[in-house]
């Protein structure tokens, strides 16, 4: 779990806390402070950020906490850091609980500092939050009587000298009063002080700077009065918890700390397997979604046993909680939960561990450095991102460390730049980028002359979202791009003053081409068509990216990241190109560009502006009208409704809609969330919008599934379920589809789905009501004899049918018969498929006698029977098709039963041949003949293709 300990301080909810200021708190003339005091603590660091509620139901502190590896650090050692899981040292894990106990203080006049420290990601805040909890239910530290937390951050930003009364006051106004902090005797060595993020403020502990006070009523600024405290000058008794970042060490002299503790993250899979199970398996318990949770959760610890890359990264708590909320996004999906895209919680997760984070102050001056080194995450951006950018442009995953040096350090010119890079490095580098788990294998072999070591990102989705809030943000502009913007920056502060003009453009370019600057000045369009051009050159950078063609046998995005987090098991996928496909690249590109993802951003301090988003927009839906122009595997088509659920613009999609007339996503297997994802985007296109075709074939479809698929099957003519495994029960929602007055089926494919009799009795009641199916496909669906006799009965009911096909339903003669004759006397049904049906050679012939026109009376309609590659003594005029069916769809089928029936085609076409008197009709027999035997040896051989679908 991630949280922002400012966000849960009662300064920084002052809607919460002021309201107590400004009232008289009824029960606090009557109640204990300190139990007051709890209460509120409790209420406040109970306080879940937004970005929990994704998970889909409440948790609480207890059942999500799991304790990070915390060792004891000497003085001597205390730098040392751990970024691998197996640099973990062998001495014994303490708790921050175990650092306070009253046999390890040495002074008793004195109460102990402990100094917890670690980097980004590690777990800092979310140890105290727990440890503030405990306390106030009376768990943990229940020695001290008071517990009173502070966040650096809220007293860096007080200007008022205050006292430390007054401040806990301020704070805390229940406990203005309290004894505990009189200073009087030693009632202090009851009190528990907690300053949390120590770095966001500037201590100066040199005496000539910073007076001494024993006073807890002295008014003095906050910074003086933190440092008396650690000074043990004011109330020396109290004990003390500091939490810092490791590149803030030094910022408090090693004498006034008793204990340093480091807080190294989850060290083991079994840490992380328990935090997994405390985030996947509560939100499911009694569910029929716990079973498929215990499932992803055994993947998981295979995959970390492995030493893989995401054990690495999952070193850190933070990505346990970006991998945990990934799989919720991957397998959870409700199409009743608020809209969740995978960009959005790439940018919450970044929130929630950069969010309110700067660079730091200026060395040596109380006053901030510059507005545009200010956020944390643009520094980032500009690095991380730069490096990230390179490695996608020039397809590479991994970096040696001169690379880092080059992008990272980049050219310094300033001791402030050196100091926050050395920060920089220290705190947040190892948080993306850490030393290659698996060298020379998963990465491209790049090892350098002298095999140093290559560095990674952490998870490797975070390389594509950094490369690409990098492009977004435009920090690829051209040297003149950047120019400009500074120019026309100055000319807009400059005004009318034309000596003030020129001295500020003589700063940024040479006098000699100072004319070519002051175009800006006559003509303000100039930059726009400049920056017009650059996000036409984003959006055609992400066109580009989605169809790359050596991408285009890939899985899609969604399984990919799926396998990076649960792993491949079985043989391992042959990859078909050298150079590492970035596909999730231009997707994240798309969801940055959605409002609430830069509502995030805002808030992060990159900006990204409305009119950047339309220019990019208009530029991106004229290439992808036209790159749609051409046919699209069905990976990649699943990959482009990904962009556009991502992108969340129902003008775009339904612009981009308008230019799509067939959705092929056979052999892709669709979970809950591309159900879900092919269903949001379909719902932006009008009501008048339909598609010709949409192929659902082999997609491993399932009755809940298919209740998400709703909605796109009313844009849907052509709708093709094959090879789903869709059971009698899905025949309910089927029925319901063709009942709907909103959907215009005209084509239904369910061949190789186990309808059975029972399910295809509940399909058929929809035909009295339906007039838009023509085309049913009921192939190999095990009707048997009953299904085709009611099939038989009803078709009378539907008037608009023209093609049947009961292919291999284990249907015999009679049952055959009475359905062609069923067919002969329907108004439109011109052709029966009944191949592969145990018919005996009788019974064929009745067929072909039965589908010719009466002599006298009925409809005089010919209704062509497909029974078998031979009419009669004539060689069918559709044997090619029949047999083409059987070749793409043996492999899925009963090979004896198949076999069977080559054979009867042999015995028929042997027959028919031997009634021929014509030379050419024997030879097109023998061509016939041919291509059996031809199907039979690939049979016996196993070398059919793979199913693809029959469109028959």
């Amino acid at each position: 779990m991630i949280l922002n300990y400012s966000s849960c301080t009662p300064q920084s909810m002052r809607n919460t806390a002021m309201p107590y200021s400004k009232r008289k708190d009824t029960f606090s003339l009557l109640a204990d402070p300190i139990e007051i005091h709890k209460r509120k603590l409790t209420l406040w660091f109970s306080h879940l950020p937004q970005e929990e509620k994704q998970f889909g139901g409440y948790f609480s502190p207890e059942t999500m906490h799991v304790d990070p590896l915390i060792l004891e650090r000497q003085p001597e050692d205390r730098t040392g850091f751990l970024s691998h899981p197996s640099q973990t040292p062998s001495s014994p894990s303490f708790t921050v609980e175990e650092l306070f106990e009253p046999t390890r203080i040495c002074c008793p006049d004195r109460g102990p500092t402990v100094l917890l420290y670690g980097a980004v990601g590690t777990g800092k805040s979310t140890v105290l939050r727990k440890l503030v909890l405990d306390w106030c239910t009376g768990k943990t530290l229940t020695h001290f009587k008071l517990l009173i937390p502070f966040s650096c951050e809220d007293l860096s930003q007080l200007t008022k000298a205050t006292s430390l009364r007054d401040l806990v006051r301020r704070k805390y106004l229940h406990l203005g009063k309290t004894p505990l902090l009189s200073g009087e005797a030693d009632q202090a060595k009851d009190v528990l002080f907690v300053f949390n993020g120590m770095e966001k403020m500037k201590l100066d502990f040199r005496i000539g700077s910073t007076e001494l006070c024993s006073d807890p009523n002295e008014a003095l600024p906050a910074g003086v009065v933190v440092v008396n405290l650690l000074r043990k000058y004011l109330l020396p008794e109290a004990s003390i918890l500091v939490t810092t970042r490791l590149s803030a060490l030094d910022r408090i002299p090693e004498r006034y700390v008793n204990h340093y503790a480091q807080i190294c993250g989850f060290s083991d899979p079994d840490r992380q397997r328990a935090y997994f199970t405390s985030r996947l398996l509560q939100q499911t318990r009694e569910s029929p979604q716990n079973h498929e949770a215990e499932a992803l959760i055994q993947l998981l610890y295979l995959n970390l046993q492995r030493e893989s890359q995401l054990a690495t990264a999952c070193f850190l708590p933070s990505y346990c909680w970006l991998t945990c909320a990934t799989l919720h996004f991957l397998h959870f999906t409700d199409a009743n939960a608020p809209i969740r895209t995978l960009t959005g919680i790439y940018t919450s997760f970044l929130r929630l561990n950069f969010g309110g984070e700067v660079m730091g102050m200026g060395a040596g001056t109380g006053m901030p450095i510059q507005e545009h080194h200010n956020s944390l995450m643009l520094y980032v951006v500009r690095t991380v991102g730069k490096l990230a950018f390179d490695g996608v442009t020039n397809k590479r995953t991994s970096f040696s460390e001169q690379e880092l040096e080059q992008w990272v350090g980049g050219k310094t010119k300033t001791d402030e730049e050196l100091r926050q890079l050395a920060m920089f490095r220290t705190d947040v580098l190892d948080f993306f980028l850490i030393p290659c788990a698996e060298s020379g294998k998963g990465f491209p072999r790049e090892v350098s002359e002298n095999d140093e070591r290559r560095y990674v990102f952490a998870v490797p989705a975070m390389q594509e979202y950094l490369a690409a809030l990098y492009v977004v943000l435009g920090e690829n502009k051209s040297a003149l791009e950047k120019l400009t913007r500074q120019v026309t920056v100055a000319i807009g502060q400059a005004g009318e003053d034309v000596n003030a003009l020129i001295s500020i453009l003589s700063k940024f370019i040479p006098l000699r081409i100072f004319a070519l600057f002051n175009l800006l000045k006559l003509f303000p369009k100039l930059f726009e068509q400049i920056s017009s051009r650059n996000k036409g050159k984003i959006a055609r950078t992400m066109a580009a990216e989605m169809f790359r063609t050596e991408d285009s046998f890939n899985e899609d995005v969604l399984d990919q990241v799926e396998q990076h987090l649960l792993g491949v098991h079985g043989p391992q996928p042959q990859q078909l190109s050298e150079s590492q496909p970035f596909e999730l690249y231009p997707i994240f590109m798309g969801g940055l560009l959605h409002y609430g993802n830069r509502v995030l951003l805002q808030q992060l301090g990159c900006s990204i502006k409305s009119t950047t988003v339309s220019q990019i927009t208009q530029a991106l839906r004229k290439y992808l009208v036209r790159e749609l122009s051409k046919p699209q595997p069905p990976e990649e088509l699943m990959d482009l409704l990904v962009l556009l659920y991502e992108f969340q613009n129902p003008r775009l999609n339904a612009e981009v809609l308008h230019s799509i007339r067939s959705i092929r996503l056979s052999n892709v297997r669709l979970t809950p969330l591309k159900c879900f994802v092919l269903s949001s985007v379909l719902s932006c296109a009008p009501s008048s919008y339909h598609l010709q075709e949409l192929d659902l074939s082999s997609c491993h479809l399932t009755n809940h599934i298919l209740e998400m698929l709703l909605p796109a099957f009313r844009h849907t003519s052509d709708l093709n379920l094959q090879f789903n495994s869709l059971g009698p029960e899905s025949c309910i929602i089927l029925r319901d589809l063709l009942l709907d007055p909103k959907s215009s089926i005209r084509s239904l494919q369910l061949c190789d789905n186990p309808l059975l009799e029972s399910g295809a009795c509940i399909l058929l009641e929809a035909l009295p009501k339906n007039q838009s199916l023509r085309h049913l496909s009921l192939m190999h669906t095990g009707i048997g004899d009953q299904g085709a006799l009611q099939l038989a009965e009803r078709l009378h009911q539907h008037t608009g049918l023209q093609e049947l096909n009961v292919a291999y339903n284990n249907i015999g003669d009679n049952a055959a018969l009475a359905l062609v004759d069923a067919c002969r006397e329907h108004p439109s049904i011109h052709t029966v498929h009944l191949y592969l049906n145990p018919l005996s050679d009788v019974g064929k012939q009745s067929l072909y006698v039965r589908g010719v026109p009466r002599e006298h009376g009925g409809s005089g309609r010919r209704v062509k029977v497909l029974a078998s590659v031979t009419e009669g003594s004539d060689v069918s005029e559709d044997w090619h098709p029949i047999l083409s069916v059987i070749r793409e769809n043996a492999s899925s089928w009963e090979r004896e039963r198949v076999r069977q029936q080559l054979q009867v085609f042999l015995r028929d076409l042997e027959w028919g041949r031997q009634q021929q008197q014509s030379l050419w009709k024997r030879l097109h027999f023998r061509r016939v003949e041919k291509g059996v035997r031809q199907t039979l040896r690939m049979l016996e051989r196993d070398t059919l293709p793979r199913p693809t679908g029959y469109s028959k």
